[in-house]
């Protein structure tokens, strides 16, 4: 037997087991059930008749009594003295004498009455017949129909316990009750004996014996529970014998049939699997069931081959959107630091869609060397459809910007463009900006978007009252308007998408704007990339386990500003001599004599003249002179955006030559090679750097 079978068969055991279980506890416990009522019923027909009894034997006694008598006698025994228990079972003398005393009491009339409760004792099968006279917390016998030699003498006296000190006038009667003591099962009834006025002067107490009846119960309740176990053993077996051949073994063709038609999946089975073929017969549920799992069979088979088709489709679907993702991500600018070379400035951004691919974006880029321009937007919509508007309506923007319109003229251009052919309707906010990397000055717009939020160098992030105006791509011929804001060295801008302040929690909360607000001010004087994790983590832990609604995008911006010992200009030969003016006032306080001052205006000279010459060729193009120094000497550093060109593969041309021949050119940064200590060059981020050095030494 495989290991398959030997599990299948534990299975079936396992549900006899159940069926065996559940069976006997219904059967416990409606046999609990049964016996407690009849025991019940049985008892407390028992306990009210004997105490019935007990309490008309009680009344019956009460009336053959002489309260007068009685009472007669309780004054005289009084008169005796306190009686002693103890000594009168340990002192013989006391016995004998208190004996005497109170036989001395007992007349004719005494011994009548006790006669009289002797017979009603003995024709009633009572074990105790006695009379009390109640005095505070104690009783005083005053008869004891008992023969036994420990029986309550005349004046005997116990303190009262039990039901009759704890009932209310107890002289009134006590109600019958059952004791399990000493003398075993007792149901004793106390009634009064009643003057000829009906004042209780006494009371008598009867006690019937129930052990016999308590052995009854005993009995009663073995024979119910034998009865009650056979029957249950009987019924379970039929029980599990009717379920074995109507439920067990047609569960476990069905089981066989259904496991047969799985491991039939992989031999491409086409309607011919034991399910199928399968035959229940037992006009119950059961046969509806085999019913039900034949259709599914059908249904199934349906439903995989329809699955299969929906599945590589889906398949493909996911490698297009995944592959539309990572398009998406390549879109945006995402690698950082994005501009390393540039010290003026540093820049951030992320965007998290809600979806495989979102609809807002950002963007930013150098129009030239001195100005950059930031973009972010947010698509109307979700998912792919967003996704398309927003990669053109980037390309848009960026090419409106590049080719020299302010932010107003290109988002009126890129706005005429989008509503001549938006059959979708589909629309975009967006904010666009274009710093001025010299003065700080920048020049923006607004479309619809967010307010940005700005950060002056000595301040906190603080929302900024821009003007705005309508939606891209809700209205074609629309003029939008700019406005200017003055960036310190030190400033930051702030610009995101609704998503940040929309964030929602599992409340229904919004994030808000204050929130972003304090998130921004918490990490204020952070680089701009930490700013943008810590405005994210706040988003995050605010939003929990909710799940994300919007895309979040943002964009972090701070100005550092052009270094003191910095200049951009355009790269003409007319601004030369800003350049060579510009290292002049920089080395005017430094120890270089007169000839080396000369000998660097020649070297600036002629380095920025070539890169105003050949750099660019017919364009204007920047060029950007950095001077420093140290205690050792000076060090002069151009740096231009155009084509590759290292001056010092040039080779140096033969001064032992006659001018004719050697010919004309090559001189220049031969000069520069000649007059300065070291010079240096490299080509990185697309940029010719020649550094040139001199040092106090040759003063």
């Amino acid at each position: 037997m495989s290991n398959k079978e030997k599990r299948r068969k534990n299975r079936i055991v396992s549900l006899q087991f159940k069926t065996i279980a559940v069976i006997l506890i219904a059967i416990i416990i409606l046999s609990s059930i049964v016996v407690t009522i009849s025991y019940n019923v049985y008892s407390s027909t028992m306990d009210r008749h004997y105490k019935t009894l007990a309490s008309n034997l009680a009344k019956t006694a009460a009336t053959q009594l002489s309260a007068e008598d009685v009472l007669r006698y309780y004054d005289e025994v009084k008169k005796i003295g306190t009686y002693d228990d103890d000594k009168y079972w340990g002192d013989e003398a006391y016995r004998a004498e208190y004996d005497k005393k109170a036989e001395a009491i007992k007349d004719d009339k005494y011994q009548k009455m006790l006669d009289t409760l002797f017979d009603i004792k003995d024709n009633n099968d009572v074990e105790f017949l006695y009379v009390q006279k109640l005095e505070g917390n104690y009783c005083t016998y005053i008869f004891d129909a008992d023969r036994a030699d420990d029986r309550c003498q005349l004046g005997t006296t116990h303190e009262v316990s039990g039901p009759t000190k704890e009932t209310k006038n107890p002289e009134n009667g006590i109600p019958a009750f059952i004791t399990n003591d000493a003398y075993g099962w007792l149901v004793t009834s106390m009634e009064p004996v009643k003057d000829e006025n009906g004042n209780p002067v006494a009371l008598v107490g009867v006690d019937i014996s129930m052990n016999e009846i308590m052995n009854d119960r005993e009995e009663y309740l073995h024979s119910v529970l034998i009865f009650i176990g056979v029957a249950a053993i009987l019924l379970c077996f039929l029980i599990v014998l009717s379920v074995t051949f109507t439920v067990i073994k047609p569960v476990n063709k069905l089981s066989y049939a259904a496991r047969n038609f799985v491991e039939s999946r992989n031999e491409e089975h086409t309607g011919s699997s034991v399910l199928s073929k399968l035959r229940i017969k037992t006009g119950d549920e059961v046969e509806t069931l085999c019913d039900s799992i034949q259709q599914m069979e059908r249904d199934l088979n349906e439903y995989i081959r329809h699955l299969t088709t929906v599945t590589a489709e889906k398949e493909r679907i996911g490698a297009e959107l995944e592959l539309a993702t990572r398009i998406q991500a390549d879109m945006l600018p995402n690698i950082f630091p994005a501009f390393p070379s540039r010290k003026d400035f540093d820049i951030h951004a992320s965007m998290t869609p809600a979806k495989e691919v979102g609809g807002d974006f950002y963007d930013f880029f150098l129009v030239d060397d001195t100005h950059l321009a930031m973009v972010i937007a947010d698509v109307s919509g979700k998912g792919v459809p967003a996704a398309l508007f927003m990669m053109m309506s980037k390309i848009l923007i960026q090419n409106a910007v590049m080719v020299g319109n302010s932010p107003a003229e290109a988002l009126t251009a890129v706005n005429n463009q989008i509503c001549s052919n938006n059959r979708e309707e589909m629309f975009v906010t967006v904010w666009l900006g274009i710093v001025d990397l010299k003065s700080g000055l920048m020049t923006a717009a607004n479309a619809g978007h967010e307010k940005p939020i700005i950060k002056a160098p000595d301040g906190s992030f603080e929302f900024y009252k821009d003007r705005h105006g309508f939606v891209i791509g809700g209205m074609g011929g629309i003029n939008y308007k700019e406005y200017e804001i003055k960036l310190e060295k030190g400033s930051k801008l702030f610009i995101y998408t609704d998503g940040v302040a929309e964030a929602t929690d599992k409340n229904n909360e919004l994030f808000g704007v204050e929130r972003t607000v304090d998130a921004l001010n918490g990490a204020k004087d952070e680089a701009p990339d930490a700013i943008i994790k810590h405005v994210k983590e706040c988003v995050d832990e605010f939003v929990g386990t909710a799940p994300q609604f919007d895309d979040l995008t943002m964009l972090c911006f701070e100005y550092v500003g052009l270094d003191d010992n910095e200049l951009c200009i355009d790269a003409t030969l007319e601004n030369v001599d800003l350049a060579i003016d510009f290292v002049n006032n920089r080395a005017e306080e430094l120890p270089l004599s007169e000839k080396d001052r000369h000998m660097i205006d020649i070297a600036v000279d002629e380095i920025v003249s070539n890169v105003a010459r050949y750099a660019y060729k017919d364009e204007v193009g920047k060029v950007t002179v950095q001077f420093s120094s140290d205690d050792e000497g000076i060090e002069i550093t151009v740096t231009d955006s155009g084509a590759p060109y290292n001056p010092l593969e040039k080779e140096d041309p033969d001064v032992t030559l006659s001018i004719e021949e050697r010919g004309i050119g090559g001189y220049g940064i031969f000069i520069v090679k000649k007059v300065m200590d070291e010079i240096n060059y490299e080509y990185t981020d697309n940029k010719n750097v020649l550094k040139m050095r001199k040092n106090y030494k040759s003063i």
